[in-house]
């Protein structure tokens, strides 16, 4: 016989984890006893639950595998919610436990017991509460199997603290083999067909495109036709960014020199495409024709209603349609390649301003810079997401990890941490406005005793600047979104990091490049101007990519 949480250990085990990120309380101290005995699975131990939901939902992101996170009951589970919403909209497989009191036989009452299996409903894949030692085996491979299959997600298990302690004969159940259906073969040709007769086709890439075998045959594709492509910020990396045949990132939603490219679109191939991403076009009757292609059907909404689905493993549709295709003479890409031009020279315009503090564009040429083809980004959120998004070109997949799906701040740091312990041979660097990094910067501790190598940039302008540039777009007076911080550099050196200042522009390169080498967690304190955002991004911009 085996005792339960012994049991959901070996489960886990079986499952291939590595690492079970988290905080555990008096309801999980059976579990982590059977964890200790584990010779395959690190806990890594966070300061807060939602540190440990971003790092285990980045670990799903990296590795297609789901990561595992750990709280207690009551509010260690309530603090699990953001981090589930993050991975369920991001596409990232995460299993997540939680302890319960226990529910055959309580002294407690009702002390800190919510509904937590209701509760998770409405933003998991699966949620349940563990009632039996004897049916652990099979709930659990069926929360590893929904995580990770398309479109992977969040999912929740509860073991209450009485079921840890029972006794059972159940072993684990070994994952079957299996393959994703592929694309029918009528709906291939006809998407070529409707490339080979189409004026001026172009690619969109998104988030769902954001896989290793996708990505190799993407490139395949794009190499043979020459078509012109567009990322969506989840979708940056699938196709290297360097690339001639790369017009830009839809980092806005409209006006940008990316747009003037779809509006000259009369075929729009809509790769891996998620409407929780903020639109990178909009439907309407009569314009472009649309061809999704997919794991799932497409969900259509009143600016997003194909009139072509290819639905199966995207890789294999992708192959498939590039092998049957013959790409057209009749092909017009000019003003695709006009924009892409244009953005540009945009870009390098802007990035030489030596300004002190430090101009957005021009800090973004330094980190792409500084950085290698395989270094990773992990970027928190705020209004520099949209510049490194626009101006930061990508080389591989996954390499430039910000999140336009939730949209949460607080996961830059906890991100790159879980970055750092898939890729320890790589360089890793958490991008953060001090308000986002401030959400987490407890979990410097847990880099820091981890002995982790990582750089922490903190764009620092003493407000929340994203709402505060949004604020004055819409005309309202500067009102309630300015704060003081810390002394950056001091509060690194309490936690046992290396804490740096960035004093003049002209330093930043040196700087980074000297904390991207040396060991040890490394803060640098980086003032930043966002005085020309709305200059830039919505008249100055608009204006350029109108006159194409």
């Amino acid at each position: 016989m085996t005792k339960a949480s012994d049991l959901v250990v070996q489960c886990l085990e079986n499952e291939g984890v590595e690492y079970v990120f988290g905080v555990p309380g008096e309801e999980n101290l059976d579990f982590l006893d059977s964890l200790s005995r584990s010779e395959t699975i690190r806990l890594i131990l966070t300061r807060h639950e939602q540190a440990a939901g971003f790092m285990a939902a980045t670990y799903g992101r990296h590795t297609g595998k789901a990561g595992v996170c750990l709280s207690t009951l009551g509010p260690g589970a309530t603090n699990l919610v953001t981090a589930a919403a993050y991975a369920q909209l991001g596409g990232m497989p995460m299993v997540m436990l939680t302890g319960q009191k226990p529910i055959k036989k309580s002294k407690q009452g009702r002390f800190q017991i919510l509904d937590v299996v209701d509760m998770m409903g409405p933003i998991t894949k699966f949620t349940h509460q563990f009632a039996s030692a004897d049916n652990i085996p099979w709930r659990m491979r069926e929360a590893f199997r929904l995580a990770e299959e398309e479109k992977p997600g969040a999912v929740h298990l509860e073991l209450p603290e009485d079921v840890a302690r029972e006794t059972t004969d159940s072993r684990p159940v070994p994952a079957s083999l299996k393959r994703r259906p592929i694309a029918e073969a009528k709906a291939i040709s006809a998407a070529v067909r409707r490339l080979e007769q189409a004026r001026s086709p172009i690619l969109v890439i998104g988030g769902g495109a954001n896989r290793t075998q996708t990505s190799r045959m993407l490139s395949r594709f794009v190499q043979k036709t020459g078509i012109p492509f567009v990322t969506t910020q989840l979708g940056k990396g699938v196709i290297d960014e360097r690339s001639p045949h790369f017009v830009g990132c839809a980092a806005l939603s409209a006006g940008d020199f990316v747009h003037r490219a779809l509006d000259a679109a009369d075929v729009i191939v809509n790769i891996g495409h998620d409407v929780i991403e903020k639109p990178p076009f909009f439907m309407k009757p009569g314009g472009a024709e649309v061809i999704h292609v997919n794991f799932r059907s497409a969900e259509v909404d009143p600016v997003y209603f194909p009139q072509l689905e290819v639905v199966g493993d995207i890789a294999n549709a992708l192959w498939q349609i590039t092998e049957e295709i013959t790409p057209s003479t009749a092909w017009d890409f000019g003003m695709m390649h006009r924009a892409r031009d244009a953005g540009a020279e945009n870009v390098a315009h802007d990035a030489v301003d030596m300004r002190y503090p430090v101009y957005p564009q021009h800090l973004v040429g330094i980190v792409r810079e500084v950085m290698p083809s395989d270094g990773i980004i992990a970027l928190d959120n705020g209004v520099y997401k949209l510049w490194f998004a626009r101006n930061y070109r990508a080389h591989e997949p996954n390499t430039v990890l910000l999140d336009n799906a939730l949209a949460s701040m607080g996961a830059g740091l906890p991100s790159a941490m879980a970055s750092r312990l898939v890729y320890p041979e790589r360089k890793i660097m958490a991008i953060c406005g001090d308000g986002g990094f401030m959400m987490n910067s407890q979990e410097l501790e847990t880099a820091v005793r981890l002995g982790m190598q990582l750089v922490v940039l903190i764009l620092n302008d003493n407000a929340y600047g994203m709402i505060r540039w949004k604020q004055a777009d819409m005309g309202f007076k500067d009102f309630g979104l300015s704060y003081g911080n810390p002394d950056f550099v001091a509060y690194a050196r309490a936690y046992g990091a290396h804490g740096h200042r960035v004093s003049d522009t002209g330093e930043l390169p040196a700087l980074l490049r000297h904390c991207l080498e040396a060991p040890g967690v490394h803060v640098i304190d980086c003032p930043v101007d966002y005085s020309e955002n709305d200059r830039i991004l919505n008249r100055e911009l608009k204006h350029k990519a109108a006159a194409l």
